[in-house]
């Protein structure tokens, strides 16, 4: 255990606890966060984190790209990189606009209904719409 603690490891990854430093934000910010507009700044920072370790893991030291020589004689010595993390995140990243963009919506549908976009109060105004549905008094006026 001790040998994971080094620090030519440590500094050796330093991507890699970047991202969990901004994965680990992101999610904080989501769980924590009662406002739904930082619940969605929250999780696009957790999708940039994930965007950028895989990109990070793609990435072959002295690797070139994978395009072959027109005469299609290709060098065995070359280091190819795997353009397949790279083009997956690609469309990751067109998932994650089109989510950010519903979610806005969404945001705005909410904030037009109830004139908030507070989880709570959004929470409180629906438990009073239904105890009036039901014709129920609430706790506090009895």
């Amino acid at each position: 255990m001790a040998e994971f603690l080094t620090s030519d490891f440590v500094l050796g990854r330093l991507n890699y606890w970047f991202f969990i430093f901004l994965m680990m934000i992101g999610l904080y910010i989501v769980i924590a966060k009662s406002n739904l507009m930082k619940k969605i700044v929250g999780l696009n920072i957790f999708q940039t984190s994930v965007f950028m370790l895989y990109i990070s893991i793609g990435k072959v030291s002295g690797g070139t790209a994978p395009i072959f020589p027109m005469d299609m004689k290709v060098d065995p010595t070359v280091t190819y990189s795997n353009p397949l993390p790279h083009v997956l995140i690609l469309t990751a990243i067109v998932v994650g606009v089109a989510t950010t963009s519903l979610g806005l919506a969404l945001m705005v549908r909410i904030r037009e209904n109830f004139y908030t976009i507070e989880e709570h109060e959004i929470a409180e105004q629906e438990q009073e719409i239904m105890l009036s549905e039901l014709g129920l008094k609430k706790e506090e006026d009895v």
